[in-house]
């Protein structure tokens, strides 16, 4: 059995005919940037996190650095974020002007870990990004509270994370302002790349749709130096389809993520422990073993597609090298990238697959036994 990490080619066979309804929708009309299928997505998004306000634009890198330079957050600002996500968030920090600062994680969640915040404030300190990694809600209640006290911004990266919810509230609700990715892999993706910031601020909301379109709110008056950073009509009209089967399709990636939970039990790796008071959406279901390369070479023969996510801390990539953090700065996000592994989820894996790959795993155990 060839079981690949991910593939588009069955999604898009079970959607395709809502699909081609919506770009021939888009094509007839002929408007193609900022008209009414982003108008229609923005608000059918914003109702579906439950905001006021979501603003569409051109990636999720995009979406935070429009967050943060709405919040007037840049140059001498520091930004408290995860070192365990993917690099494109924090150089959206970087791209807005602020300096991130990076605490350890949770060995449990791989979320940001509160109990380090405190210590790594300052009083050049303005915001806390959280990751919802994974798709697992990161620990909100207790970072809005340290935001708090210290009159801190809270930025959520909900980029792996569409429809989770902390404590019965969806993230993305739960801050000052959040950041979505639509990249096509997410639990929500385009046909291509977007984002969206979304948030209960009708000041930031508008400074954002001002950011993303050249710092005009009037045509070639240019307000402030902006983006060229729009969600264009094609992808809106695919996401506004899709979104209507997020709920479903997260409900299918739980369902094989409990299938796996218990096929996995009593075997070579440990499986993702989820925190109480969250509904994680699975965005990757994610592993973790010290035999980690070994284990990912014999899935590999036996035809299951595996992925690391993230081999590299951020804080130990090329470009945050100036930071001055070295191998054994954040023991817990380095000793996770050497031993994380995530296996195929998506909402059209099936459940022989998913059978095919925990077997896989229980095999590699006998291999190390040898």
């Amino acid at each position: 059995m060839k079981i690949p990490f991910n593939t588009f080619e069955r999604q898009v066979a079970r959607l395709q005919p809502e699909i081609d309804a919506a770009i021939g929708r888009v094509l007839q009309r002929g408007w193609f940037i900022l008209g009414p299928e982003l108008e229609k997505f923005e608000a059918e998004f914003a109702a579906y996190i439950g905001v006021p306000y979501a603003v569409g634009c051109n990636s999720g890198t995009d979406a935070i650095e429009l967050c943060f330079r709405a919040l007037g957050i840049g140059p001498g600002d520091e930004v408290i974020t995860s070192p365990l996500t993917a690099a494109f968030g924090v150089f959206a920090i970087t791209a807005a002007g602020a300096t991130p600062v990076f605490v350890d994680i949770d060995p449990l969640t791989y979320n940001l870990d509160p109990n380090q915040i405190e210590a790594a404030i300052t009083s050049r300190t303005r915001a806390i990004m959280p990751v919802h990694l994974y798709g697992q809600p990161a620990d909100m209640g207790a970072i809005l509270e340290i935001a708090e006290q210290y009159e801190l911004f809270v930025v959520e990266d909900c980029a792996q994370a569409h429809g989770g919810r902390y404590r019965g509230q969806r993230v993305g609700s739960l801050s000052d302002v959040a950041a979505f990715s639509f990249y096509p892999t997410k639990n929500l993706g385009a046909y291509g790349d977007g984002g969206m910031v979304v948030t209960s601020s009708p000041a930031v909301a508008e400074r954002v749709r001002m950011l993303r379109n050249g710092g005009q709110r009037s045509r070639y008056v240019h307000e402030t130096v902006g983006l060229n950073s729009r969600l264009d009509e094609l992808q809106a009209a695919i996401l506004s389809v899709k979104l209507g089967h997020l709920d479903t399709d997260n409900a299918r990636r739980r369902e094989i993520a409990a299938r796996y939970d218990a096929l996995l039990a009593g075997g070579p790796v440990e499986t993702p422990w989820v925190a109480p008071d969250v509904e994680p959406v699975y965005h990757l279901y994610v592993v973790r073993t010290p035999e980690r390369d070994a284990l990912m070479a014999h899935l590999a023969g036996q035809g299951v597609g595996t992925l690391v996510h993230y081999p590299t801390p951020t804080h130990l990539q090329g470009a945050y090298q100036s930071l001055g953090l070295g191998p054994g700065a954040l023991p817990q996000a380095e000793a996770a990238a050497r031993e994380i592994l995530s296996l195929p989820l998506y909402p059209e894996l099936t459940d022989d697959e998913v059978a095919w790959t925990a077997q896989a795993v229980h095999q590699f155990a006998g291999v190390l036994a040898r």
